[in-house]
Formats: structure tokens, sequence, C-alpha cells
């Protein structure tokens, strides 16, 4: 029913990562997704630097800037079942289809990534640094009053 994840790049990904159960998790978020203006529901699903999978949708609002992303929800989800870190990362939509966090999600997930953290993406499996080079994070407000 749904389109196989991208191709990995040689070398590329964690070998302990469960891609097609993160993507599971997506899809089954992502049919729980509140979309009533734009009809387009994200899922999202992560696993923990613990083991858990944590996974989240988006949830729209009739003011549209209120509008929460799948990743938010994810991040919620991550803080609601015991906080942790991200190691791995997979976002869909109806479809099934990868999909690709915007700029402000990338900045969300770099802030609760772990070392080595990896995204399922259009291109196959990247890791965070490739998807946000040159990141702003909470090391670089480490001894700021």
């Amino acid at each position: 029913m749904y389109d196989s994840p991208p191709r990995q790049p040689a070398g590329a990904g964690q070998s302990d990562v469960d891609w097609a159960a993160l993507k599971a998790a997506a899809v089954d978020a992502m049919q729980k997704a509140y979309v009533r203006y734009s009809k387009f529901p994200v899922g999202a699903a992560a696993l923990t630097s613990d083991g858990r999978i944590v996974s989240g949708c988006n949830v729209e609002n009739a003011s549209y800037g209120l509008t929460l992303c799948a990743e938010c929800t994810l991040v919620g989800n991550l803080h609601m079942t015991g906080g942790g870190l991200l190691r791995a990362f997979y976002c869909v939509d109806v479809g099934g289809n990868v999909l690709m966090p915007c700029g402000r999600c990338r900045q969300l997930l770099y802030e609760f990534r772990a070392p080595g953290m990896e995204l399922m993406t259009t291109q196959g499996i990247k890791t965070m640094d490739q998807v946000l080079p040159d990141a702003f994070g909470p090391e670089h407000l480490e001894g700021t009053p």
C-alpha cells in the first residue's frame, strides 16, 4: 500500500535501527492527525537513545500559525514518556511517502538529537549534521548567563 523507503546509501545508517518499524509508527501517527483545514496529514516517529519509539502527528488550528507540526508533537511525546534523545527519525504523508522536515522542525529535532542522529530522507538515510549543517544549538549557549 505504501511506497518503500528510499534506498540507503552504502555505508550509511546504524545497523540496529529498524526503519520499517519507524515507518509503521509514523504511518500510525499520521492516521491520527487533526487536519481539518489543509487535509494534509503528517506522521512522524523516532527511536530514542534508550530504545523507545515516540511519535507525533500534525494538529491544525483555525489560526494557521498556531498549527503544530508532527515533529512538535513528537518532541512533546518524547518528554511525556521519559525524555531522552532521538537516534533515528522518519516522517510520512498520507501515502506513506517520506517527508523531509522543514527548517523549523530540523532545528527542533537538532535540539533533542543524540550524537549521530539519522533521518530517513527522500534521498535515503542522512545524519542530522547533513540535513542541518553548521546548526546553532544548546552547546553554543553553554556558559552564557
